[in-house]
């Protein structure tokens, strides 16, 4: 599977680290801000109003796939209980921004068009060269109360300059495996506890 990265150590990981997905760190904000054309102007707005959410462009730093939430969840059920995990990931609006790397919006489609799973996997917005995604601000959450509510938080957030991201044929495997646990959803056994949407544990060294 292309575009996995090494697990750390051998064997069964048993240690698992909380992650704090609250927002992003301090690199992991400089990440986000060198999408954009003016990183140093993105970052003193996120000094200033830390929870101000930002549009970015997608192409050159990441690419973003836009899944419904559900099978969004069931991807990274996927991800971080049988495969290599995953980049950040973002809630926006009832749906999942699943940040990947750059080429993957444009390449992903024509890979589930040959699988042809049909409506098993739902219609995916795939957003590449020429795109732009409104990523949740690293504080995690909006103190905009004048603004509009964006409903937007990070589910794993950006923790580092130089994050891995999965590639297209990492999304297609998710893609699948979420696919087959929609069919048989009795036999999934999901890391995303019901009651309590914003307490999940993921073994972020994994990524590493």
């Amino acid at each position: 599977m292309s575009g996995t990265h090494p697990h750390s150590g051998t064997g069964q990981l048993s240690r698992y680290d909380r992650f704090d997905i609250a927002g992003a760190t301090r690199e992991g904000a400089a990440w986000l801000a060198s999408a954009g054309p003016y990183p140093r102007s993105t970052l003193a707005l996120w000094e200033s109003r830390p929870g101000a959410p930002v549009v970015l462009p997608c192409g050159t730093t990441f690419d973003v796939v836009n899944v419904p939430s559900m099978f969004g969840r069931r991807m990274l059920d996927s991800l971080w209980e049988d495969g290599p995990g995953s980049g950040p990931v973002a809630a926006h609006r009832g749906r999942m921004l699943l940040f990947t790397a750059p080429g993957t919006a444009h390449r992903l489609p024509s890979l589930l068009e040959w699988e042809e799973w049909g409506p098993a996997v739902p219609p995916l917005l795939c957003h590449g060269t020429g795109d732009a995604v409104t990523v949740p601000p690293p504080a995690g959450g909006t103190d905009e109360p004048a603004g509009p509510r964006t409903d937007s938080r990070w589910v794993v957030a950006p923790d580092t300059r130089h994050p891995w991201l999965p590639g297209p044929e990492v999304m297609l495997w998710a893609c699948v495996r979420a696919a087959r646990a929609s069919a048989k959803p009795s036999v999934r056994i999901s890391i995303f506890p019901g009651a309590d949407q914003d307490a999940k544990v993921y073994d972020v060294s994994r990524r590493r």
